[in-house]
């Protein structure tokens, strides 16, 4: 039998400039005397967590800062962080401020705080035990710093297992962030080498779940078996339509012109279409790309992007991502062209070609425009690291089973040897 059923969630959303300064007005809605923030060194150096932090003890808060975060998390980091958390709470409220790191973090402390068990018992089957957490988490306010992760609009937490040399996550409703306060001011500072990765996390957020499997075709669940991905549904469309809409006429322009006043109105921009997909996709999932760049972030060797930490190599997320997104596109266009024309021409209204190559042809150009590395040739990768990223990718099972044209082991290795050299 087919389901008949899709769901929908969202966080309260507060949005625009100065939305930052407004928190302690927004914790004053819920009983919480003491708040833990987390954000990590980067966003801290900005001053942004600080001032908040002022802000809130300002209103008679008794807040502790947690300034550690990993940029692209470990299980070693997460688990470190955990520690502190439990060590200096207990907390009312978590305030996450900073990327997809910062929030991913939050997100998992929040759940380990409340929840008894550790962290592989919640990450995702295969590679955890895909536990379900019993007790109700504390608010969490996420308060993002990029424009890219949507990591404030969903109720996925993801991460490197270390271990395994491959990225995993904790999947459930309740990480799902209680307000998410989108303030564009806050992305000002953020180097171009970010921007643009961060800029292709959304828009691969967009295409996948715009793409992915439709909801119907999976089959009837009882309620409590509906995970957050229950694939592409109406309501999920209009969010990525939006965000891709949004992308095309802003993310060259914030790359390419960054803090400068006149890229104001397309950071403001940016900030909407992540936040935009992130409420697309938390609904709707991701397939194929994501799936492939776990693995390829999890096993990077020297790779050091411009603007990111140099202390250890790093293909960050929206980075993985998105190079193999062209080979990925071109192999699920049969599975539903006109989404994948439709997606094309939200980009770019001048592709008017109809064949398989049309997404990954403008997908291509965007790439070169903001400066992105070629292909995974350029960021480290081998022919023969091929089997191993398909082995890595395979692991996947949340996200491939969103796709809408089932990849055998050989059509993710043409993908990623495709991917070797975008142009």
């Amino acid at each position: 039998m087919s389901e008949t059923v899709f769901t929908y969630a969202s966080p309260a959303l507060k949005f625009g400039s100065g939305a930052s300064a407004e928190i302690a007005f927004d914790l004053g809605r819920h009983d919480v005397r003491r708040v833990l923030l987390v954000t990590d060194p980067g966003v801290a150096a900005t001053g942004h967590p600080g001032r908040i932090a002022e802000q809130l003890r300002a209103a008679g808060l008794d807040v502790t800062v947690y300034d550690r975060v990993r940029v692209e998390p470990t299980d070693a980091s997460i688990e470190e962080a955990v520690a502190a958390a439990r060590g200096a709470g207990p907390f009312d409220a978590v305030v996450a401020v900073g990327g997809g790191s910062s929030i991913d973090t939050a997100k998992a402390v929040n759940l380990l705080t409340t929840n008894d068990g550790e962290l592989s018992d919640y990450l995702n089957a295969p590679v955890g035990e895909g536990r379900a957490p019993a007790r109700p988490l504390l608010p969490l306010v996420a308060v993002p710093t990029t424009t890219g992760t949507g990591s404030e609009a969903t109720a996925i937490c993801v991460l490197d297992v270390l271990a395994l040399r491959l990225k995993s996550g904790i999947s459930h409703p309740w990480l799902r962030p209680t307000l998410a306060v989108v303030d564009p001011d806050l992305t000002a500072t953020q180097p171009p080498m970010v921007t643009a990765a961060a800029g292709m996390d959304v828009l691969c957020h967009a295409l996948e779940s715009y793409t992915a499997r439709w909801y119907a075709d999976f089959d009837a669940k009882a309620p409590e078996q509906r995970v957050p991905y229950c694939g592409a549904n109406p309501i999920a469309d209009l969010w990525s339509e939006k965000a891709l809409s949004l992308l095309a006429g802003s993310l060259r322009t914030a790359v390419r012109e960054g803090d400068q006043d006149s890229a104001r109105p397309a950071r403001e921009q940016m900030a909407m279409a992540a936040t935009f997909a992130g409420l697309g996709f938390g609904n709707a999932g991701v397939h194929i790309p994501h799936a492939c760049a776990y693995p390829i972030a999890g096993r990077v060797r020297s790779f050091r992007p411009a603007g990111y930490p140099d202390d250890e190599p790093i293909v960050p997320h929206g980075m993985a991502v998105s190079l193999t997104a062209p080979a990925a596109f071109g192999f699920t266009f049969e599975a539903s062209p006109e989404r994948h024309l439709r997606a094309a021409a939200l980009l770019d209204p001048a592709a008017t070609t109809s064949d398989a190559d049309t997404l990954p042809r403008v997908l291509r150009a965007l790439m070169g425009d903001i400066g992105f590395p070629s292909g995974l040739a350029e960021v480290g990768y081998l022919e023969a690291d091929v089997e191993d990223l398909v082995d890595g990718t395979l692991r996947q099972t949340r996200l491939l089973a969103t796709a809408p044209r089932e990849p055998a082991a050989e059509d993710l290795a043409g993908i990623l040897r495709a991917s070797m050299e975008n142009w």
